[in-house]
């Protein structure tokens, strides 16, 4: 794997101008105000009029939900899991969005030690929502708060090595994982699955979360349900049986737990799998991927069927969308640009600000298509380093979508909104810079964490086991 790429770091640009000449350089359309107003358009809030309740948004920033490997075997929460939630709490953003993906039960877990619903779930889950608002109320925020639910699919690793559990098969996938016909969910087995969904929702109502988040994207269940195409029975083909499963769940929701909102975290294009160039080790798409949802071609990704998806489910009184791209397990450069591309990944077919622009674009153009009322929140910041709130400022000021979510950024800064909205100067030297560690530490079986920058993590055993892991790649 290439280490140095040919590209300018984000880090490199002096000031706004500089980055607005990349840009312009690269051919790439991305607003880039020239200062941020503290009390401007990020401090400002809005509503989502969801029909279970009115969420107030105090803010404009979001904390994006990521997976944890840090809890217990038997998914409940560890010291590392309730600070990661304190300090989401006391960033300051006026939402997070889903915590982090919690597995709803344990053979769709992605991490012999991700967070599940079991026996224990609404006093483990009361109790981090609970710290997660004490730290808002130091922050002096009082933020909307969601927990987001996930079965894995074909990426199910509950025990260490792969059981994946599939929708479809994959010609290029499926030999990633050990897939065959024999992993294949039927429909009855789907259906079961939806009550697990519309279970654990009725355990974050009973944990005292403002809404639940049916994870939808980067090809676990939900997403790759979506591609479906050649699958028969009721949950493939059609756009309508490809989506029956994310619509029951929103329908069984709704019924069983009707005081609390609903929202979507949603691949809304996907440029298929890519894999390295055995010489150079750049990434290329593979000539043998089947269809994908939100499919990439030469003029950009076809939004059809995602702009379709977001006005079923505002028919059903979904008012809040995420949006995201591909999938951590075959697209990294478009899911999560990168100057340092993570050891299971390749060298980046582009500069990764391109991809990083065509998140956010790609998210202004779905929102432009959504129903009146849908509440968008986008992603792909991360990259954008130290002129991030420059590019939030002025994307969401043109309408591009409602709120900045931050993924990464949040691991190693988690107080930048905090630090934006009170027009205090950037903390640089704990600006994500995209090394990709909080990837490849837990592509090993590590815990989560920003190494580089967090000192606490810098201080864990496992760094040094990580370096360790980083020589042998190199």
């Amino acid at each position: 794997m290439t280490r140095r790429l040919p590209y300018p770091q984000v880090k490199s640009f002096a000031d706004p101008s500089a980055l607005r000449a990349r840009l312009a350089e690269l051919g790439a359309d991305l607003p880039v105000d020239e200062s941020v107003d503290p009390t401007g358009v990020l401090a400002t809030g809005f509503t989502v009029d969801d029909p279970a309740r009115t969420l107030p948004v105090p803010n404009r920033f979001c904390v994006l939900p990521m997976e944890g490997w840090d809890g217990t075997e038997d998914g409940r929460p560890t010291d590392l899991v309730r600070r990661r939630w304190e300090r989401f709490g006391a960033s300051g953003a006026g939402l997070v969005w889903g915590g982090e993906a919690v597995a709803v039960r344990h053979d769709g877990r992605a991490n012999p030690h991700q967070l599940t619903i079991g026996e224990h779930a609404v006093e483990d889950l009361a109790e981090l929502l609970g710290i997660l608002r004490a730290g808002a109320d130091r922050a002096g925020v009082a933020p909307v708060v969601g927990l987001q639910l996930t079965h894995s699919g074909r990426w199910s690793r509950p025990d260490g090595p792969p059981a994946p559990r599939t929708a479809r098969l994959d010609p290029v996938l499926d030999p990633r994982v050990g897939a065959g016909p024999d992993s294949l969910l039927s429909d009855d087995e789907l259906d079961e699955l939806v009550g697990c969904f519309v279970d654990a929702a009725v355990v974050a109502a009973e944990a005292g979360f403002d809404f639940v988040d049916l994870k939808a994207c980067h090809g676990y269940l939900g997403h790759e349900l979506l591609s479906a195409h050649d699958r028969t029975g009721r949950y493939g083909g059609d756009l309508a049986g490809r989506t029956r499963f994310l619509r029951s769940c929103v329908e069984g929701v709704r019924e069983r737990a009707p005081g609390l909102a609903v929202g979507v975290r949603l691949s809304v294009m996907d440029p298929g799998p890519y894999r390295a160039d055995a010489g150079s080790g750049v990434g290329a798409p593979d000539p043998a991927a089947a269809p994908t949802f939100g499919p990439v071609g030469p003029a950009g990704a076809d939004l059809s069927e995602p702009a379709e998806v977001l006005r079923m489910l505002s028919d059903l009184g979904v008012r809040m969308v995420c949006t995201t791209v591909g999938s951590p397990y075959w697209s990294p450069h478009a899911q999560r640009p990168a100057w340092f591309p993570p050891s299971d990944g390749y060298t980046p077919p582009r500069d990764p600000l391109v991809d990083a622009v065509a998140m956010l674009a790609t998210a202004r153009d779905l929102r432009a298509a959504a129903p009146e009322g849908t509440v968008v929140v986008g992603s792909g910041f991360t990259y954008l380093q130290q002129f991030l709130a420059h590019v939030g400022q002025a994307t969401v000021t043109e309408g591009w979508f409602d709120s900045v979510g931050l993924g990464r950024m949040v691991l190693s800064y988690p107080d930048m909104p905090a630090d934006v909205l009170a027009g205090r100067p950037l903390r640089t030297r704990s600006l994500c810079r995209t090394f990709s560690d909080c990837t490849t530490a837990p592509r090993h079986g590590l815990v989560s964490g920003c190494y580089p920058l967090d000192p606490f993590y810098k201080d864990r055993p496992e760094r040094v086991e990580l370096a360790r892991i980083k020589r042998t790649l190199d």
